[in-house]
């Protein structure tokens, strides 16, 4: 059997398992007469989903038609799928999802751990490094990022487009380096979907530099490295930058910044107890002021 037809085989066996979890009563149907198999009946699914009964049948008998992401939406709205569930319908309908917002949901112990690690500067980025989730240190650090809108709250697009004086890390051409090398190791598991190539697509005409590191194709995994902070802080802090996977949030991980010694802790958590609220350098500050 080819791959296309056991991701199809597959897809049949999903989608019939899902129908049989729900009651009528799930999705605001009457229970009816007794049934003889649990859960709907393909008519019903179909007719929720506002697809042809003919067309949903062949679909769970995993004949070879074509199914868009807007079909796709109705199906997994009326299967009750949630976000995993309804992107692993999509890699088995073999059509790459659309969305550019950022979905993974985390679950709220994240937030917890996060905010315990303080002043430890923390983090939880997705494989795209959209910042999912951070506690106060990390904000502090970066309020930039942090309060931009959701399409630009990610580390390499604030990296590349944002001044590098009004980007508060020391070693920058090094971490510019190693993101755009995990970023490309995680893009090869996601190329055919739109969210990711129009990412990049975006980011290359937003600037030639990373336009210039991604033609590079090199690759990287996560690793232990020194990460130096220098924005809103009087004196650099020197970390040691760890990544830890989320095994509730696929391809999310959790960065941790360990400071060196105590003096640099202590300097985080004077930075941590008085943020300042510094968006830009003072050059660019004032720029952009004289532009409003």
């Amino acid at each position: 059997m080819t791959t296309t037809t056991n991701r199809r085989d597959e897809l049949g066996q999903f989608l019939r398992n899902r129908r049989a979890r729900l009651a009528p009563g799930d999705v605001g149907l009457p229970p009816g007469l007794r049934r003889r198999t649990p859960g709907l009946r393909r008519e019903e699914v179909a007719q929720l989903a506002g697809v042809g009964v003919t067309w949903y049948t062949w679909l769970e008998q995993g004949r070879s038609i074509n199914a868009s992401v807007q079909v796709l939406d109705a199906i997994a709205r009326t299967l009750r799928l949630d976000q995993t569930e309804r992107e692993h319908l999509y890699r088995l309908a073999d059509v790459p999802t659309v969305s550019e917002i950022p979905n993974d949901t985390l679950p709220a112990e994240v937030q917890t751990v996060l905010d315990a690690l303080t002043p430890l500067p923390a983090v939880v980025y997705n494989g795209r490094y959209d910042a999912l989730a951070w506690n106060a240190t990390y904000q502090a650090l970066f309020p930039g990022l942090t309060k931009a809108q959701v399409g630009q709250r990610n580390v390499l697009w604030q990296m590349f487009t944002v001044p590098a004086c009004c980007w508060g890390i020391s070693n920058r051409d090094i971490e510019m380096r190693h993101l755009v090398a995990t970023f490309r190791a995680s893009f090869g598991r996601h190329m055919s979907e739109p969210a990711w190539t129009t990412f990049v697509a975006r980011l290359s005409a937003a600037s030639p530099e990373f336009a210039s590191m991604w033609a590079r194709h090199d690759v990287a995994s996560p690793a232990i490295r020194e990460k130096i902070f220098i924005q809103n802080l009087s004196a650099p802090v020197h970390t040691t930058a760890m990544s830890l996977a989320i095994s509730a949030a696929p391809e999310a991980r959790l960065v941790v910044y360990t400071p060196i010694d105590e003096i640099h802790h202590h300097r985080l958590a004077a930075l941590t107890a008085d943020p300042p609220h510094i968006l830009l350098c003072p050059f660019h500050a004032a720029q952009r002021a004289a532009q409003t």
